[in-house]
């Protein structure tokens, strides 16, 4: 948890994708994220949490369904959804914290 909080802490915004291995939709997120990274880059700092895992931190989080992201700056959360997205909704959200 220590270098969780310390990343999340950041004034770079960083999204938090909690996901599974045996996951559907996690997979189907791949992509997005990969695509997500290289259009931003240095502008946002992606997380992946597996929550198989990482249990303590899904749990502390109240993740009951995965993918869910979490989208921290400066040791806050700023928005939270679950389940998969497209690649303009989670730049806009990004874009909103910077």
């Amino acid at each position: 948890m220590g270098k969780f909080n310390d990343i999340v802490k950041s004034s770079t915004p960083t999204l938090v994708d909690f996901h599974a291995t045996w996951c559907g939709p996690c997979q189907a997120m791949h992509p997005v994220m990969d695509r997500l990274k290289n259009e931003m880059g240095s502008q946002v700092r992606i997380l992946k949490i597996d929550v198989d895992k990482n249990q303590e931190v899904a749990n502390k989080f109240k993740v009951r369904s995965v993918p869910t992201f979490l989208l921290f700056k400066d040791g806050e959360i700023l928005w939270r959804q679950s389940g998969g997205m497209d690649i303009n909704t989670l730049k806009s959200k990004i874009k909103a914290a910077i």
